[in-house]
């Protein structure tokens, strides 16, 4: 008879944030998030006690997923942005930094939790408000009939993932091909009120320069084993369509692929030799319906590739089950459901075929007529670097999509935080007594908790600078600036400092700085939007306006749940 232990109670921890064990491990994520920040962020290795597989990487994506997180508080605020990122795909070190900040700050404050969160509930709805209100002084409206801000927009994401090991020059390649492959993947069946888009495919070439990198509208398949030279089909007039048939099921022979059911063998009968003329009957009808190219998702039979050969017929296996789909897509054929049901009506149409070279990999270009699918060859110099260039250009082509649907970017490089953060203050000052009725709470605790959200949001943009250099805000705009370390004694800032970090803005007479996080007087931020023009200034830095905006949001109600938390209860069997 076996033993069986006895059941142990649950642990309960009451009030886990006053705990010094989820201080420490909170303190310890939020520098660990906070040295990865901005296009100056510092490089985390992640790998496992057992060695293996290392990954470089400054990424919140890489860097959530890459964490071992036990601490329940901390399990919650990780899983929080993983979940604003598999939506939005950026701002994910932002979100994370912001609610570090806010739980350290309110935490520090003499002011009951449940009032706390009433407050930074109405200092989020006062943000989300205003970056929604045409007075926005640091939102830009984006015309997708000009280039300039979705290239920016793309610059901006590639320039702050540090990890892809990119010269400007190659930021600059880069960006024009991830918008080219973006509007190369907009669907023509679009609406007034929703817009589709295709699939872009990334294809590794490793150890090759990134300027070397390329987009192909329509279908790059790699093909080592064909001689696409002498094996094209050739097509009799420049408007005549190529006919493909697509197969997910295997053309092997083998009898595991025949689909379900009972299979009779009568005697005399060599079963191989039966299915390898049933594939052969199979190769012959679709030669008879003018097929040009077989595609098929597993493995082909050497006797049938060898046949559709002598015929001129194009044959492609193991091109597996991802490519499936994007080949569906700008083909329209289906994948034959079975060997003995080959419908003519699943054949798709391409428009032309071509053979590729890259580096020492040969490929078959898939042409369609209406390309919402294509290829984009990223090269790069070692497996690291291109795993972090194909996660950024992800990102980029994320953020693209998304300000298709809000067509507003926010200006970036820690200018929207101060901006904001200015604001705010200028707003609590003038609080009114309803609202502090509202709110249950005094003056004094409402102004206690605003300069916490306030300083939560100015320590995202100090983040920025890694260097060891001083921030600034400017009293006249509300934007960040940053100042070389080692300055000599009196030197005045106007002369150190040369652009802020959206890079609309630049030293003027008259203009005045504080140091970031100083107290000072309350302010009315300004527009310059109006003034210097977005179109106007090379290389803005710029932020997706729906991944930030939400991002906001998410850590403002993550900090609140956890500041609302009183109880842990864990099951230690």
């Amino acid at each position: 008879m076996s033993r069986l232990d006895a059941k142990k109670s649950s642990l309960c921890t009451s009030e886990p944030l006053t705990k010094e064990a989820i201080s420490c491990v909170l303190s310890v994520f939020s520098e660990i998030v906070k040295s990865c920040y901005g296009p100056t962020g510092r490089f985390k290795q992640l790998h496992n006690g057992m060695g293996g597989y290392v990954r470089t990487t400054s990424q919140s994506f890489t860097l959530l997923a890459g964490l071992c997180v036990t601490h329940p508080v901390l399990k919650l605020l990780t899983a929080s942005v993983q979940s604003h990122l598999s939506l939005f795909g950026d701002c994910g070190l932002f979100t994370a930094i912001l609610c570090c900040s806010l739980l350290e700050k309110i935490r520090a404050l003499n002011v009951a939790p449940c009032t706390s969160i009433k407050i930074c509930q109405h200092l989020l709805s006062l943000c989300t408000d205003y970056l929604s209100s045409e007075a926005c002084g640091c939102r830009v409206p984006v015309d997708f009939g000009s280039s300039k801000i979705p290239l920016g927009l793309v610059r901006s994401v590639l320039t702050s993932k540090r990890a892809c090991m990119l010269s400007r020059n190659e930021v600059d390649h880069i960006s024009t091909l991830v918008l080219k492959a973006f509007v190369l993947t907009i669907s023509p069946q679009n609406t007034e009120t929703s817009v589709a888009f295709g699939k872009c495919l990334y294809i590794p070439v490793k150890d090759r320069r990134a300027m070397d990198s390329a987009v192909y509208p329509g279908l790059l398949i790699e093909t080592p084993d064909l001689d696409l030279t002498t094996e094209l089909p050739v097509r009799t007039a420049p408007s005549c369509a190529i006919k493909m048939a697509l197969f997910s099921l295997s053309l092997s022979g083998d009898l595991s692929d025949t689909g379900e059911g009972t299979i009779f063998v009568h005697q005399r009968v060599f079963l191989q030799a039966e299915v390898l003329g049933q594939l052969l009957n199979l190769g012959r009808q679709m030669v008879d319906d003018g097929v040009s190219l077989v595609v098929c998702q597993k493995v082909i039979h050497p006797a049938l590739k060898q046949y559709l050969k002598e015929k001129q017929v194009v044959a492609v296996e193991r091109v597996g089950a991802a490519m499936m789909e994007p080949l569906k897509q700008i083909t329209g054929s289906q994948p034959m459901p079975s060997l003995q049901f080959l419908s003519p009506a699943c054949y798709g149409r391409l428009k032309d075929l071509r053979a590729e070279s890259f580096a020492s990999k040969r490929f078959l270009h898939l042409i369609p007529d209406d390309p919402v699918v294509c290829s984009l060859v990223l090269c790069s110099r070692n497996e690291t670097a291109w795993e972090e260039l194909r996660l950024a250009c992800q990102t980029a082509e994320h953020v693209l999509q998304l300000t298709v649907s809000d067509p507003w970017v926010l200006l970036g490089g820690g200018c929207t935080e101060t901006h904001l953060s200015s604001y705010i203050r200028h707003k609590s000052c003038a609080v009114t007594r309803s609202t502090l009725e509202n709110l249950s709470c005094s003056r004094a605790e409402f102004q206690l908790v605003a300069d916490s959200f306030c300083g939560s949001l100015e320590s995202v943009s100090r983040c920025l600078e890694h260097d060891g250099g001083d921030v600034l805000t400017d009293t006249k705009w509300g934007h960040f600036w940053s100042v070389p370390p080692d300055l000599p004694s009196g030197s005045n800032w106007s002369d150190v400092v040369q652009r802020c970090g959206c890079g609309l803005c630049g030293p003027q007479q008259g203009l005045d700085w504080k140091i970031l996080q100083c107290r000072s007087r309350p302010f009315p931020p300004q527009s310059c939007v109006g003034d210097s023009s977005v179109t106007s200034t090379n290389n803005p830095v710029l932020d997706c306006f729906a991944a930030k905006r939400n991002g906001l949001q998410v850590a403002v109600e993550t900090a609140s749940l956890l500041l609302d938390l009183s109880y842990i209860v864990e099951d230690r069997n």
